[in-house]
């Protein structure tokens, strides 16, 4: 059975993005490329992708706009969406409602290979929720925003795995033990 991952970057106050959905924040901080939480050697052992609507419209917003763009993934990628979205060259799929069903869908077309839960914190909660997010892989840049949108909106208990450093970043590998209580 495949593993569930979140693997993403967050501020140190636990953003994704600011109040504008601004990424710019990310770029503002060193890392190695190949360093720890290499994006490629991560993505080289996904075998299926999910994120929100407003993670694939930041891609085509910021990706989309170079000349030679090319839907970044190989893999299957489910896109959860209420709202028709523009269509991409590539294996997207445009889903909505529960998790459960599309999750298991995923993890057949993962086969071995791992599901990337890419963002943002809201779905992959409601992954969390449904008992099926295995792991947490946070590149914790050191900017703080005070607000935006949130790495995780969940009472969430996690186990620390690892924890290395990618030049400004400090890289933090956790394992989902299940809810918080209240």
């Amino acid at each position: 059975m495949p593993r569930t991952t979140y693997f993403t970057a967050s501020t140190l106050d636990g953003f994704l993005a600011d109040p504008d959905h601004s990424l710019e924040w990310l770029f503002r901080s060193d890392h190695d490329p190949r360093g720890v939480h290499d994006h490629e050697a991560f993505a080289a052992h996904v075998g299926a992708l999910a994120m929100g609507s407003a993670t694939y419209e930041w891609i085509l917003r910021h990706e989309g706009a170079k000349p030679d763009f090319r839907w970044p993934y190989a893999q299957p990628t489910w896109v959860f969406t209420t709202r028709d979205l523009p269509r991409v060259d590539g294996d997207v799929r445009f889903v909505r409602g529960d998790v459960v069903p599309v999750h298991a869908e995923m993890a057949a077309a993962a086969g071995e290979r791992d599901v990337w839960l890419v963002g943002g914190g809201e779905l992959v909660g409601r992954f969390a929720d449904a008992g099926l997010l295995d792991r947490v892989l946070v590149s914790i840049a050191p900017v703080t925003l005070g607000a935006g949108a949130p790495l995780l909106p969940r009472r969430l208990r996690l186990r620390v795995e690892d924890v290395a450093r990618n030049r400004d970043f400090a890289c933090v590998t956790y394992g989902v033990v299940g809810p918080e209580p209240a």
